[in-house]
C-alpha cells in the first residue's frame, strides 16, 4: 500500500518548489464474445515522478521504482533539469502562491473483495442470461474494466495527499443481424466503486439489460433520420458529451493559451440564459461526483469551475502556471494518468446544471423533431466545432414518441447549438464509463440533464 510510504523524509532534498507523487495504477480486463473469452488481464504500473520548478521552469524526472534511492535520483535529475532549463533562458518569473492543504481519500471496499475467477463467473452469469432469453440475438459483448488509481503526493510547500480512486465498468453490447446488416446497441454499467461495490448480484443488471433489447428491437426497424437542422432533445449522455468535448476543452487554460475560440469570449453571452455549465471537482447536490478531486497532482486544492452562468462565460480552468499568467487562483485542474506522466490541465465532472423542464414536457413540446439519446466516439476543436455519433434515438410527431432512428450524425458549432437551448430538465445523470484522450488518458465524469435545441442532423 502506498498509504505507507512516509514521502515527507525525502523533504530535506526539497531546495526548490517540488512536486513528489508515488502512483499505482491497477488494471483488470475481462472481455467475452458470443460466449468466449478473448480477453482476461491484469496488470500493474506504479513508480515516482517528480516535478522541480526553477524561476518558471519545470524539470520532471520519473523512475519505476518505490525505493528512497529512486526517490532520491528522481529529485536530484528532476532539480538539474529544471536549473539547466533556467540557465539556458535565465528568465525570472515570480513563485506560485504558496498552498498547503491536506486530504485522505481511500475508496477501497469495505466489503469482501471478489476473486478473479468469481469475477469471471459473474460475467459468465450475465452473458448466460442475455443468450437464453435473448436467442435471437446475432451476437452479444460483455466487457469488464476495472481501475484502481492509488497515489500519494507531497509539495515543498507542504500539500499532501493520499487517494485511492477505484472505478469499475461493465459495458454490454447486444446485436441483432437485419437484412444481412448488423445493428448494435452498448450500454455501460457501474462507475465509482470497486467491483464489490458496483456489482453485487448479476441479476441488478437485468432490467436495464431487458430495457436494451427492447430498444434494439425497435432500432431494427428503424428509418433514417431526416438530413438537416432539425429542433431536438439531447438526453444526457449527449448533452453530456458535447458540454466535455465541445465546451470544455476550450475552456482549459493552456488551450486558451494556444488560441482556443473561448479566449475571446469571456465575460460575454455564449449560451441561453437557460445554461449554466460547472466542471464539478467532487461532489454535486450533497454527493460524490464519478471522479472525485479533492486534491489535484500539483497538490492544489480542487473547487468547482462555474465555466457558463445563465449564459455567459464566466471562468477558465486552471493549473498554477495558467492561473499566474491571469491572475487568478488555480482551480485544482491538474491532473496526471500515470506515473510517468506530468500533470495537464484536465477536466473532472463536467455537466450543465439542471433546469425545470421534465422530459415529457420536452417531448410534447416538438412538433417534428428527435429525441437522441446514446452517443458514439465523436470528435471536437478548439473552435467548438464538433462531430458525434448517435447510435439511439427517435423521431418526435406532433409530440409524442415515433419510430427509432437508424445511426446518425449531429454536428455544428457547440456555443452556437447552447445558443439555441430553450428547455432545460430538471434531472442530473452521470455517466462515469469515459477517458479523456488529451496528451494521454484521464478518467473523466460527464452528464447532466437534457436539452431541447437546434441542432444539425446526418441523414442517409
Amino acid at each position: 500500500m502506498l498509504k505507507n510510504h512516509n514521502l515527507k523524509v525525502h523533504s530535506d532534498l526539497f531546495k526548490q518548489y517540488t512536486e513528489l507523487r508515488v502512483q499505482e495504477n491497477r488494471e483488470l480486463n475481462i472481455s467475452l464474445i458470443k460466449g468466449n473469452l478473448v480477453r482476461n488481464t491484469k496488470k500493474s504500473t506504479g513508480g515516482v515522478s517528480v516535478r522541480v520548478n526553477n524561476k518558471g521552469y519545470w524539470g520532471f524526472s520519473s523512475i519505476p521504482s518505490f525505493n528512497s534511492d529512486g526517490i532520491k535520483k528522481s529529485i536530484e535529475q528532476a532539480s538539474y533539469n529544471a536549473n539547466f532549463l533556467q540557465s539556458k533562458e535565465n528568465k525570472t518569473k515570480s513563485t506560485f502562491q504558496p498552498s498547503n492543504p491536506s486530504f485522505e481519500m481511500d475508496l477501497t471496499t469495505k466489503k469482501t473483495k471478489f476473486t478473479q475467477k468469481q469475477i469471471m463467473e459473474y460475467i459468465k452469469e450475465v452473458d448466460s442470461y442475455i443468450v437464453n432469453k435473448y436467442p435471437k440475438l446475432s451476437n452479444r459483448e460483455v466487457h469488464m474494466q476495472c481501475l484502481d488509481m492509488e497515489k500519494k503526493i507531497l509539495t515543498s510547500d507542504g500539500a499532501s495527499l493520499f487517494s485511492m480512486l477505484p472505478r469499475s465498468i461493465v459495458y454490454i453490447a447486444l446485436i441483432l443481424e437485419k437484412n444481412g446488416e448488423p445493428v448494435r446497441i452498448t450500454v455501460p454499467f457501474g462507475g465509482l466503486g470497486q467491483f464489490e461495490d458496483n456489482f453485487d448480484s448479476p441479476r441488478n443488471l437485468y432490467e436495464e439489460i431487458d430495457k436494451t433489447y427492447n430498444h434494439l428491437l425497435k432500432k431494427a426497424e428503424a428509418i433514417y433520420a431526416e438530413a438537416g437542422v432539425k429542433e431536438c432533445i439531447l438526453d444526457a449522455k449527449l448533452a453530456g458529451i458535447l458540454a466535455h468535448e465541445a465546451i470544455g476543452h476550450t475552456v482549459e487554460a493552456d488551450l486558451v493559451l494556444g488560441g482556443s475560440v473561448a479566449g475571446d469570449y469571456l465575460g460575454k453571452k455564449v449560451a441561453s440564459p437557460l445554461i449554466s455549465l460547472v466542471d464539478y471537482a467532487n461532489e454535486y447536490d450533497g454527493k460524490m461526483c464519478p471522479v472525485p478531486v479533492y486534491i489535484d497532482d500539483e497538490g492544489t486544492d480542487a473547487k468547482d469551475v462555474v465555466i457558463i452562468e445563465d449564459g455567459v462565460l464566466k471562468s477558465f480552468m486552471h493549473n498554477k502556471e495558467s492561473a499566474q499568467h491571469f491572475n487568478v487562483s488555480p482551480t485544482g485542474n491538474a491532473r496526471a494518468y500515470q506515473y510517468f506522466d506530468e500533470p495537464l490541465i484536465r477536466m473532472r465532472n463536467t455537466a450543465i446544471v439542471p433546469g425545470k423542464s421534465s422530459i415529457d414536457e420536452m417531448i410534447s413540446s416538438i412538433e417534428d423533431g428527435y429525441y437522441l439519446i446514446q452517443p458514439s466516439n465523436g470528435q471536437a476543436d478548439t473552435t467548438s466545432e464538433f462531430m458525434f455519433g448517435v447510435t439511439l434515438g427517435y423521431e418526435i410527431k406532433n409530440g409524442k414518441i415515433g419510430r427509432a432512428i437508424k445511426d446518425t450524425t449531429i454536428s455544428g458549432i457547440a456555443f452556437d447549438v447552447l445558443e439555441s437551448v430553450s428547455m432545460v430538465s430538471d434531472e442530473m445523470n452521470w455517466s462515469a464509463g469515459g477517458f479523456c484522450g488529451k496528451k494521454q488518458m484521464i478518467t473523466v465524469g460527464m452528464g447532466g440533464p437534457a436539452i431541447k435545441s437546434k441542432i444539425n442532423l446526418g441523414g442517409r
